[in-house]
């Protein structure tokens, strides 16, 4: 392209590029890109002379040229696809008439902070520095599935939506991010899609507003950060997807509304996290699906809990804040799934770990009242019969209350009436408290049951201490067998 062919804006452009030199059109500082389509030829420039000078622009020597572009109207299609461009593009407070095309393109650094855009396709993209979007404003897809950038993809207080379509208004699937996802404040209307992406720093959507109610939100499976990701203060409405992630570091959820009334506000089974906060943030509107989920720090406060949850198969190594157990276990009885054993399981061993028995006993006994409504009706009486009793073992204190009230109850009925000798003259001399013990443990023998009978009413009453006590004795052994087995 000759300089001749050139309006008086594009040659300002041309004779900068060169001498990397910055070239603002603007004529105030607060002006709003998206007025640009009425911007006059004074500051209009054509994408095809931007793309002639990125590809076959002229050159200085002792100078690095690079293309730095603010205030613009950019008319036509800016398209880098397959390019390789080893020079700096910046493109700040522009208003694009056409979405850039930079598929598999190779590029140095894009900035195209707080400009206007119909869109962007970059699928494959390479970037060697990094790719700012820094309050840009979208009104279609952003298209960077398969990037790899080798530094920061910054999106703060970037916005995204594409009315009228139905696939995802930022695509980010299988990107490769050397650094950190930077995206505090960003807004979205509709799906960010993250699939298989990875990142090698952290994630930041602190103050975030994503919208795609009824649908997923954020839907990253297989999603791979080596740090953090941090969804603090932020909004979300519709489902925030994580299934077979892997975040390394800590997933914080804290003071943030996570709404999707239709399903799971939270779907991260079988995923991978170091440290899941889930604090001071208004009760989930949805479902949190944490099945088959390795953690090795679970922060949930009870009241952030969601009114359904998917626990089965969830382990982590230690559960806060401290809690009672009668705090954590109606968490439990709402799990979909009805009865899980091992979400019991887990709570009573997070309690040990720390040195809380009592809450892990409470815990237990929980777990066997929760089971026995699932058994057949002479399984449930049995069970009600061991928790009245001995609180399925782990109320021993209850069995010895028992064991001392029919004591005093057998010893001073049979202390006012004595049963009659079986043979008056051999027999020892009746000792009511050691017969009512014969009756009540036959483990355990002081010689009187043998010797006495009782007739009428107090024959009653001794089958019925017979009786109690070998319920007493049985449930106590079933009772400790069960602890030390968990021990």
């Amino acid at each position: 392209m000759e300089i001749n062919q050139l309006t008086a804006a594009e040659e300002r452009v041309w004779r900068a590029f060169p001498r990397g030199e910055a070239v603002d059109f603007r004529e105030s500082a607060g002006e709003d890109p998206a007025d640009g389509g009425s911007w006059g030829a004074e500051r209009t420039v054509r994408a095809q002379v931007l793309r002639a000078l990125l590809l076959d622009g002229p050159r200085q020597d002792g100078e690095i040229p690079s293309l730095s572009l603010a205030g613009a109207r950019i008319t036509g299609r800016l398209d880098l696809q397959y390019a390789t461009i080893d020079h700096p593009v910046r493109l700040r407070h522009c208003h694009f008439e056409q979405a850039p095309r930079c598929y598999a393109a190779r590029l140095r650094e894009l900035n195209l902070s707080e400009s206007v855009l119909p869109g962007l396709v970059a699928h494959a993209v390479h970037v060697d520095g990094v790719l700012r979007l820094t309050r840009t404003r979208c009104t279609g897809a952003v298209r960077l599935g398969g990037a790899r950038i080798a530094g920061s993809l910054y999106l703060e207080s970037a916005e995204v939506a594409a009315p009228g379509t139905e696939e995802p208004v930022l695509q980010l699937n299988q990107a490769a991010l050397d650094a950190d996802l930077w995206a505090p404040g960003l807004r979205t209307q509709g799906q960010i899609r993250l699939h298989g992406a990875t990142v090698a720093g952290s994630v930041n959507l602190g103050e975030a507003r994503l919208s795609h109610p009824g649908q997923a939100a954020l839907d990253a499976e297989t999603f791979a950060v080596e740090g953090d990701m941090l969804v603090r203060h932020a909004e979300v409405r519709g489902s925030l997807g994580l299934r077979g992630a892997r975040i390394a570091g800590r997933l914080d959820l804290s003071y943030t509304l996570l709404s999707h009334p239709e399903g799971s506000a939270l779907r991260a089974s079988s995923t991978t996290i170091g440290e899941l906060w889930l604090r001071k943030g208004p009760p989930m509107e949805g479902g949190l699906n944490l099945r088959r989920a390795q953690l090795d720090v679970l922060f949930l406060e009870p009241e952030s809990a969601p009114g359904e949850v998917l626990l089965n198969h969830l382990t982590y190594g230690s559960l806060v804040p401290h809690e009672p157990a009668e705090r954590r276990l109606p968490l439990l009885e709402r799990d979909r799934d009805g009865y899980v054993p091992h979400a019991y399981e887990q709570l009573a061993a997070a309690y040990r770990r720390i040195g809380d028995d009592h809450a892990a006993r409470l815990v237990q006994l929980a777990r066997q009242r929760r089971h026995r409504r699932t058994l057949p009706w002479y399984g449930r009486l049995w069970g009600l019969v061991q928790d009245v009793t001995v609180g399925y073992g782990f109320r021993p204190m209850r069995a010895a209350g028992w064991l001392l009230s029919l004591l005093a109850i057998g010893s001073v009925a049979f202390a006012l009436h004595h049963p009659q000798p079986l043979k008056p003259g051999e027999a020892p001399p009746f000792h009511p408290v050691f017969y009512t013990f014969d009756l009540l443990l036959p483990v355990i023998s002081f010689g009187q049951e043998s010797a006495f009978a009782p007739r009428g009413g107090y024959q009653v009453l001794a089958y019925v201490l017979v009786l109690t006590g070998w319920i007493l004795a049985t449930t106590v052994i079933a009772g400790v067998t069960r602890t030390v087995s968990r021990q």
